[in-house]
């Protein structure tokens, strides 16, 4: 991790209005919630250190589920965390616990509900020591999105020497809920890589192709 991020990229272009004539990855269809988030979020770079937070909770909490169980909760989760504001989240004590483990709304894993308070903490520390959270995590893959060029779901990997990497630099800097794979998973969400697949709509906008 030697090099700074580079400027954001421009900003990809909007996607198309959902309809039946594009084609989408395979994974998002059949619930209008996935094929929402397919097409408005999953793979668009993102560099805002407060949604970055937010994704990395979210893709902890996910862990042996599936992210449409997650996407259902997204705004139980903004309620219950107060935003995703990591200084009010660094603070919960066994009152707030107490009652994030009684909501509905959430994930009520006392583990996961742990992780999140213990990630708000080590989030606050490793802003103050390197600036901000994308300045951290962008040179993992030297500050652009990977466009990568995959053509069917059995492609895409669990993990990579990148995400390997990642998750061990947060380890070291006290997050919990890292594996190497729940981290792939962070990276394709927020564009870091572009694993959409090449026979997708989405590939060609993020890639510029169009």
């Amino acid at each position: 991790m030697s090099r700074e991020p580079q400027p954001a990229p421009a900003t990809p272009r909007e996607p198309a209005p959902p309809g039946p004539s594009l084609t989408r990855c395979e994974w998002c269809l059949g619930h209008p919630l996935y094929v929402a988030y397919h097409d408005q979020e999953w793979g668009v770079p993102e560099h805002d250190d407060q949604r970055l937070f937010e994704k990395l909770i979210l893709d902890g909490a996910q862990a042996g589920l599936s992210w449409l169980t997650i996407l259902k909760k997204r705004e139980g989760y903004r309620q219950a965390f107060d935003g995703f504001d990591a200084e009010r989240m660094a603070r919960y004590g066994p009152r707030k616990i107490a009652a994030l483990l009684a909501d509905p709304g959430i994930v009520r894993n006392r583990l996961k509900v742990a992780a999140a308070i213990t990630n708000a903490r080590a989030y606050l520390d490793l802003r103050a020591a390197v600036g901000s959270f994308d300045r951290f995590l962008w040179p993992f893959v030297g500050g652009v999105p990977r466009h990568n060029t995959r053509r069917t779901l059995a492609e895409l990997p669990a993990r990579t020497p990148e995400s390997d990497a990642m998750s061990r630099a947060l380890l070291e800097r006290g997050f919990k809920f890292v594996g190497s794979t729940i981290i792939y998973a962070f990276m394709q969400a927020v564009g870091m890589v572009n694993d959409h697949l090449v026979t997708c709509f989405r590939h060609r906008q993020l890639s510029g192709t169009l």
